[in-house]
């Protein structure tokens, strides 16, 4: 199979994985989401911590096999900052990010459908806008790669990080457990009965 058949093969698999963990988490309910902004809840921590542990070995597999080659962005330190809070206080007031948009629109979260078209007038504005914010704002920076800081190879440096990302969730999940936080959501109502109106009921804890 050639490299980039197996590059794509794989993207789609891990997007069904991920997808299917995002629906069986609720992560993509508002009342998770606004939950972890309010520091209420750590589902949402949880579930991309681990995906970003499972992205590492999968790409720490197919970069030392040479199936992929890395591409580094640069390290844009300003923006960084300033898009994050940006976006992080979209995400609270919306209690949705760009992910799980599409996931409140699929089970039929009305409301979400403005939280799409205001990422969509967002992207278009950030487009006109690039050009400025390129020299007011962005800038350029250096391509940093931790592995390459530590003189390591890259794979032993991802499979390193998930070791510690793992590690790092153990222990949340000993200190509080997600089935603790799968309880109420942003109204203080029972998520299990929430979902059992829809048709969906949980899974017995």
């Amino acid at each position: 199979m050639p490299a980039i058949a197996l590059a794509i093969l794989t993207g789609l698999l891990m997007g069904i994985v991920f997808g299917f963990a995002l629906e069986k988490s609720r992560v993509f309910e508002p009342g998770m989401i606004v939950g972890q902004m309010q520091l209420r809840n750590f589902i949402m921590l949880k579930v991309f911590l681990t995906a970003v542990a499972t992205g590492a070995l999968v790409l720490a597999v197919l970069n030392g096999f040479g199936a992929v080659k890395l591409q580094p962005k640069a390290a844009l330190y300003a923006a960084d900052v300033v898009g994050g809070l940006v976006l992080g206080v979209g995400i609270a007031l919306a209690g949705a990010c760009p992910g799980t948009t599409l996931a409140q629109i699929g089970v039929g979260y009305r409301d979400a459908l403005f939280t799409l078209v205001g990422g969509l007038f967002g992207a278009i504005a950030f487009s006109y806008a690039q050009p400025w914010l390129d020299k007011a704002l962005i800038g350029t920076g250096p391509k940093l790669i931790f592995s390459d800081l530590l003189q390591i190879p890259y794979w032993q440096g991802a499979i390193g990080m998930a070791a510690v990302i793992a590690v790092i969730l153990f222990l949340m999940e000993r200190a509080r457990s997600w089935r603790d936080d799968l309880g109420t959501d942003n109204d203080g109502n029972d998520v299990k009965a929430i979902g059992a109106s829809r048709g969906r009921p949980f899974p017995a804890e």
